[in-house]
């Protein structure tokens, strides 16, 4: 039986804290792009890399993993120096994993409505609406997000929202509050660009480039979808490195 692609990252990631090199097999490292900017490219390879790493005791957790075409989409959790939020997105060619973006945030919370970052439902379902799942989310973010609608909120948005977020409460009313904060004449939270929107049945993640409190940021969002309504939300905010900083030449997005 063929190993689905989004296993192959579950063993991957999980091998991180292990030190198994079996796994790296799944990555075509003559390929890979990485878009890290703190990360080296060719400076060890990924064997020698997780090696070392699992000798600093690290946990990982593979919260939830998702598969759209040559993307694998996984939400996790990491415990090194310090605890982290994660979102990984790897491409795939002819079985093994070729490019990888992620987006990483400290773990915080839970938020007042007693949320983690990262509980909730895990599996996928409704396959079948993949594509409206997907569009409704481009619509989303290109029309309340992008061009500020915010009065149209509640087309996209359930009363009943579950957030996860770390600083918000469930519910329409926090999220729409955080959308039109100002800072002066500018918005607190800026979406500028979409940048990918990946799906595999009710979960889509979208992810973005905007700026947050004047912060060029990028923004990762999870987002659980029934009937036609956003339900839940999971997300990340990490602030783009300057240019001068960064490890390699291939960029964020």
């Amino acid at each position: 039986m063929t190993m689905r692609n989004k296993d192959k990252i579950r063993a991957l990631l999980k091998s991180i804290e292990t030190g198994d090199p079996a796994p790296v097999a799944y990555v075509n490292e003559e390929k890979y792009i990485q878009h890290n900017p703190q990360t080296h490219e060719g400076s060890e390879g990924l064997a020698v890399l997780f090696e070392r790493l699992s000798k600093t005791n690290p946990h990982v957790n593979i919260v939830r993993a998702f598969e759209d075409g040559d993307f694998v989409f996984a939400h996790t959790e990491y415990d090194f120096s310090r605890r982290n939020i994660g979102f990984e997105v790897f491409r795939f060619e002819d079985g093994q994993a070729v490019e990888h973006w992620d987006n990483i945030q400290k773990r915080l919370g839970p938020n007042t409505s007693g949320r983690s970052m990262v509980d909730g439902p895990t599996d996928a379902s409704d396959h079948g609406n993949t594509m409206s799942n997907r569009r409704l989310v481009c619509d989303f973010i290109d029309t309340v997000l992008i061009n500020g609608r915010h009065d149209t909120l509640g087309l996209f948005v359930s009363e009943a929202l579950r957030e996860h977020n770390p600083n918000l409460a469930d519910g329409l009313g926090p999220l729409s509050d955080l959308l039109t904060a100002q800072d002066g004449d500018s918005p607190i939270v800026d979406y500028r660009t979409r940048h990918r929107v990946l799906a595999e049945g009710n979960f889509v993640l979208s992810v973005c480039e905007g700026y947050n409190a004047g912060k060029h940021t990028a923004f990762y969002d999870l987002l659980r979808i029934e009937d036609g309504m956003i339900v839940e939300h999971w997300d990340t905010t990490e602030t783009v490195a300057p240019k001068t900083e960064w490890k390699n030449d291939n960029g964020k997005f």
